[in-house]
């Protein structure tokens, strides 16, 4: 690999935004059939533009977002890949993931094109029972993680499932 793709492909430094924020920044970069890097759901807080290429968004403590990654050379495909994210707190434990600073709860981590295409239809169907699909329940997403990583197909997300998950978030401490 050449070119701009080279020293970013390999998750090297983010640019500084402000290191004792209570945020978590998600670099995003769009070169056109080359590098694509976006966000396909959550609610940001901030968005920094660093160039007419990359940008930063970030994220509040809590908030569920979903990172898609795809990327290409001259031979096709290098990378396809969906992380559905929890932000956590400061001082909360938390998984690593490249382009994500500092990290965070990783709910569902998908490669290869034809399991994220899937993930992303069933965000579809989410959105289409007019859920935001950032407020469905967290256990959802690793379920579709697990069953996908054994081959097998998710169960659909319920509007019953969601009311529960809404109910048991309100008595939880």
């Amino acid at each position: 690999m050449t070119g701009i793709a080279a020293p970013r492909m390999r998750g090297g430094p983010m640019p500084s935004i402000a290191p004792s924020d209570r945020l978590t920044h998600v670099e995003l970069t769009w070169v056109e059939k080359q590098i694509e890097y976006w966000i396909r759901f959550g609610d940001h807080a901030q968005e920094t533009i660093l160039d007419r290429r990359r940008r930063v968004l970030s994220f509040r403590p809590g908030t569920v977002f979903a990172f898609v990654r795809w990327a290409s050379n001259d031979f096709g495909t290098i990378i396809s890949r969906i992380d559905i994210v929890r932000a956590v707190q400061p001082g909360e434990a938390y998984q690593t993931l490249p382009f994500v600073r500092p990290g965070g709860d990783i709910l569902l981590k998908i490669e290869s094109w034809p399991k994220v295409e899937r993930v992303l239809q069933l965000i579809d169907v989410i959105e289409a029972m007019t859920l935001d699909p950032a407020a469905a329940a967290p256990d959802y997403w690793r379920h579709v993680h697990n069953r996908l990583t054994a081959g097998h197909e998710p169960r659909s997300y319920t509007r019953a499932q969601h009311e529960a998950w809404l109910k048991r978030r309100r008595i939880a401490p």
